[in-house]
């Protein structure tokens, strides 16, 4: 897929300074003549699959219902106010990777995923927010999206779905096949389907500090070295045996307080932290792979690319892929960056790589991480 202009007459740069984390976009056409890349049909199989996330929204009598896939049952299409949605479908087609892949003006380490929502007639998920950006792009038929700046984000208590119990549009929009809108988060915003219709979210990742905390002091677990083991040669009677005596508690403060962890640690973390593949992922290795001589041969012609599940990213000299980590020289750096960036590596540049790289992506190979041609 050529790179598509996407924010219509403005810069990726302008819509960062003057957008992003702070107002909605609308942008009309921004792929112009857009089709949706699955058909309904594609999506209800892939929503009857245990290893993809969906879901079914319906709403009836003003009750709303909400079930988790696998959704091995659909409503007519015929029927009003339901909605399929599927979650990352850009791990599963190679067309919806490529165009969730145009929105990387933002970095890899935020960008999420691609899902679609099928809506039939009057069908939509009711006024909401998200904590995260994302971009609406309408791919089929028409679907009226109203949006709200309000502070008040109460929700509707006993819901299976958080809607917002107090919502009020500023602003109202038909989108169209290839009309876009991009929302801060924590945005309110209402979309209902005018008519059958189909509309691919671009989300990012943002996870809580609280998250992020409780991951690192595990991962911080596995490295920890405080050796020795809690004495107290110069004990005294105890007057009260109930209270913890006070030298203990200093001595144990004193010991924990030796943990320390740099910019280093953290960026190790993160990097692992971001590119672990989701739960639901699974990758697989070729039915027949070729040996290790036959897949340089063919990877020196036709170069390699990553799979669409894997994630690949760096700071400094380490390396990240799919929650593994290590660290590079200058020259196997240039080759690992470049697959990293591009997603994929002309053949030529194999010629730089030392034997440690060329061993780890026939691993990778092996494994359905990356993939030739």
């Amino acid at each position: 897929m050529k790179k598509l202009p996407l924010l219509g007459n403005i810069t990726p740069a302008q819509f960062l300074r003057d957008y992003w984390h702070k107002k909605p976009l609308l942008i009309r056409q921004a792929i112009p003549g857009f089709k949706p890349l699955l058909k309904f049909e594609k999506l209800a199989e892939m929503a009857r699959q245990n290893y993809v996330e969906s879901r079914l929204v319906t709403q009836r009598d003003g009750q709303w219902d909400m079930q988790h896939g696998p959704l091995t049952e659909l409503p007519g299409r015929g029927e009003r106010e339901w909605t399929m949605l599927v979650q990352g479908v850009n791990l599963y087609d190679e067309r919806a990777d490529e165009l969730l892949r145009q929105f990387r003006f933002v970095p890899d380490a935020r960008l999420d995923d691609l899902m679609v929502s099928y809506a039939s007639d009057g069908g939509g998920v009711g006024p909401h927010f998200d904590s995260y950006d994302v971009f609406l792009l309408q791919a089929q038929g028409k679907r009226r999206w109203r949006i709200s700046a309000q502070q008040d984000l109460d929700i509707v208590e006993g819901m299976p779905l958080k809607i917002l119990a107090n919502f009020e549009a500023d602003e109202e929009f038909v989108l169209e096949p290839g009309d876009m809108l991009y929302l801060p988060p924590h945005y309110a915003h209402d979309g209902v389907a005018e008519g059958e219709c189909m509309t691919y979210s671009i989300g990012f990742r943002s996870p809580s500090f609280q998250e992020l905390g409780e991951a690192f002091l595990q991962f911080m677990a596995d490295s920890i070295d405080l050796p020795g083991r809690y004495a107290d040669p110069k004990l005294q009677e105890a007057k009260s045996p109930a209270e913890i005596p006070r030298e203990m508690l200093a001595s144990v403060t004193e010991e924990l307080n030796k943990v320390r962890w740099d910019e280093e640690d953290v960026t190790i973390f993160l990097g692992e932290y971001l590119s672990e593949p989701k739960h639901n992922v699974f990758f697989t290795g070729p039915e027949k792979p070729l040996t290790n001589g036959r897949f340089m041969e063919t990877a020196a012609k036709k170069g390699l690319k990553l799979s669409p599940k894997t994630l690949m990213l760096y700071r400094g000299k380490n390396v990240f892929i799919n929650g593994e980590s290590f660290a590079v020289g200058r020259a196997d750096k240039v080759v690992l960056d470049t697959l990293a960036n591009e997603r994929r590596l002309d053949g030529e540049l194999l010629g730089d790589a030392t034997d440690d790289v060329l061993e780890a992506l026939y691993t990778w190979y092996q494994d359905g991480w990356l993939e030739l041609g």
